[in-house]
């Protein structure tokens, strides 16, 4: 039977994300207040958890019958959480750049677009652009791209900035990444560059950790 310590000592020691989740889920705080969660104490009715000098009671309904109940009561707690919150079993926590042939090539085309094409001028002999990035080689490609930049540059900026605007929204926010942070800055500027390809590496890092959580159950 486990006795109270032995759950308060695990749960800091290997959920401390959870702790955070019963915050913001049961104690309306957000991500960053819930931060440095610490269990407390735990009895029948409440978990006591201490986020920021802070303590907050955070009530277990139905309550325990007795504290070897706990494990499955708050695993329960923990999906009803994440439930709450609209969150992802999988937290974010790593950023990864551009993986492989294909998406490597990508995101250098599409930085080569940017800096090409951020001023019509940049495309006309003599800019240091048209001379030194190639373009002095490929005249009659350089005055097409001449021809569309009015058209190219504004329509690639809108598309990649709503799909960065999307990505934040749809998967790094269901996924934990605290907003502004960082990582968020890392994987926002990613995408408003290259587009799909962040995507795509969100979604191995999420089939990972959830390969990875099937192997310790």
């Amino acid at each position: 039977m486990a006795s109270k310590d032995v759950v308060i000592k695990h749960m800091n020691a290997n959920h401390p994300e959870s702790l955070e989740l019963f915050l913001q889920a049961y104690c309306a705080i957000s991500a960053r207040e819930a931060q440095t969660a610490q269990l407390e104490d735990i009895s029948n009715t409440h978990l006591v958890i201490r986020a920021h000098g802070t303590r907050y009671s955070v009530p277990i309904d139905p309550p325990l019958k007795n504290i070897s109940d706990a494990r499955g009561r708050l695993v329960a707690m923990h999906n009803d959480s994440l439930q709450r919150l609209g969150r992802s079993d999988v937290t974010l926590t790593e950023y990864r750049g551009p993986r492989g042939v294909v998406q490597t090539v990508v995101f250098a085309l599409c930085v080569f677009t940017y800096i090409s094409c951020f001023q019509r001028s940049n495309l006309l002999p003599g800019a240091s652009v048209y001379e030194y990035l190639g373009y002095k080689y490929v005249p009659d490609f350089a005055h097409f791209v001449y021809t569309i930049q009015p058209y190219l540059f504004p329509g690639v900026l809108v598309i990649h900035l709503l799909e960065a605007s999307f990505l934040a929204v749809k998967r790094l926010k269901p996924l934990g990444v605290p907003l502004m942070s960082g990582l968020w800055w890392m994987w926002v500027s990613s995408c408003f560059i290259e587009g799909f390809g962040v995507w795509q590496r969100i979604a191995q890092i999420v089939k990972e950790e959830r390969a990875k959580k099937g192997k310790q159950q």
